[in-house]
């Protein structure tokens, strides 16, 4: 039986650690990455992606995949306990930390203001955004259909971050702080790291990484080209 209710306290006290102004080692970032979890084996393996992108170019330098048992059940609201060790298992691997993290999923844009972005930024102490494809809490006002629409997206008087329509006839994004960064500036940094798609490039690329699309199958075999 899992103790929401201490997970719930967990949260809250995670929640009052993370840092929602701008806390940059490196500015701007010369390595950003992607972050996407999923789960394979009808939810029995959690599965975590990290791409590595080099900025300003936006060029993939390195990626790692980890496969973990599952080690919770999917409870709403607390997903991040959920995600978290596969991430953790991922960034181990990595050989290029980076200076800048986009996380596919939400960032104090939360009920209790720990999203995966967030819980993970805290764990490895790194600026974190949260890039997510829908809306978990908040309100916002309805966009224009141009791409570009923005507003903010807000829950009982506090601005939780910013919707945003990344591309006309796709659904907005909902972007936040994750951990030691602005909600500004991850608005501004996510802006920064479009090349024409919905997804930003770190994230888009996390993706293509976990689910073996084209992009990234394309992307194999040049480097194994020029490695022959």
């Amino acid at each position: 039986m899992i103790d929401t209710q201490a997970l719930c306290a967990e949260q809250r006290w995670r929640a009052a650690e993370i840092i929602c102004y701008d806390n940059f080692l490196v500015d701007p970032p010369a390595f950003i990455a992607g972050a996407d979890v999923g789960f394979e084996q009808e939810g029995a393996v959690t599965r975590a992606a990290i791409a590595i992108l080099r900025y300003p170019s936006l060029e993939l330098v390195e990626y790692q995949v980890a496969r973990i048992a599952t080690t919770m059940p999917y409870i709403p609201g607390f997903l991040s306990f959920r995600e978290s060790p596969a991430l953790l298992a991922a960034w181990q691997q990595l050989w290029q930390k980076p200076d800048l993290i986009f996380v596919d999923g939400h960032g104090i844009s939360h009920p209790r203001r720990l999203g995966v972005a967030s819980h993970f930024g805290l764990l490895v102490d790194v600026p974190t955004i949260g890039v997510a494809k829908k809306r978990l809490c908040g309100e916002f006002a309805p966009l224009d259909a141009a791409a570009g629409s923005l507003a903010p997206l807000e829950d009982k008087g506090e601005q939780l971050g910013w919707v945003w329509r990344s591309k006309a006839r796709c659904n907005p994004l909902f972007i936040a702080t994750g951990h030691r960064i602005s909600a500004d500036s991850a608005l501004a940094w996510v802006q920064r790291c479009m090349a024409g798609y919905r997804l930003p490039e770190p994230t888009r690329w996390a993706d293509a990484i976990a689910s073996r699309r084209p992009a990234f199958q394309h992307w194999l075999q040049q480097h194994l080209e020029v490695l022959q």
